[in-house]
């Protein structure tokens, strides 16, 4: 199975069975992330060098206005796609299976977790998981401590609170916070200057 088949699958939504081709695929992928993500998490890098292992983790190109702060973890680290002049804090946890992309000059806060995969909640079939992407959008801002879930798009020049838990799409220019995370304000327009 190539990446791109792989990719193709998880961005689906289909149900994954556990133990069959795709879940073993997702192993196989996880084994090579952290291989990636210790060597990036264990030893000083550069800006240079940080782009340059992400570029190996995700096997696409990464934009050089790309910034993290590691430690940087990833169950699959094949399924991110960034935008330009994107940065990441530190301690941040991917689980990008389902796919995650992230618009242009947008920040992830520290310890932010996206989740891409929700599992069957029947015990028999626990080990099943359905996949949903995380979509968010360009000039995002996203606190420390936040958690997306499964499926969420979150819109253009948002900002989630720290600490929120964001389970539902988020709406462009718009102020989410809380548990789980609820509008409180519309982010003024800018007027030109």
């Amino acid at each position: 199975m190539t990446l791109e088949e792989f990719k193709r699958i998880m961005n689906s939504g289909e149900r994954i069975v556990a133990c069959s081709p795709v879940h073993l695929k997702m192993h196989e992928y996880s084994e090579s992330a952290r291989k990636i993500t210790f060597e990036m998490n264990t030893v000083y890098h550069t800006a240079e060098e940080l782009r340059d292992l992400f570029a190996q983790l995700t096997q696409t190109q990464i934009d050089s206005g790309f910034r993290l702060f590691p430690p940087f973890y990833t169950d699959c680290g094949k399924n991110i796609k960034l935008g330009k002049n994107v940065f990441i804090n530190s301690g941040c946890c991917f689980q990008d299976q389902g796919g995650i992309e992230i618009g242009d000059g947008s920040f992830i806060g520290q310890q932010t977790v996206i989740a891409t995969i929700n599992h069957d909640l029947k015990p028999s079939k626990r080990g099943d998981m359905f996949p949903k992407p995380v979509k968010i959008g360009k000039r995002v801002w996203i606190g420390a401590h936040v958690t997306i879930l499964p499926g969420v798009t979150v819109g253009d020049n948002a900002v989630i609170g720290a600490g929120s838990v964001v389970t539902k799409d988020v709406a462009p220019d718009t102020v989410v916070a809380g548990v789980p995370a609820r509008k409180i304000r519309d982010i003024p327009k800018e007027q030109d200057e």
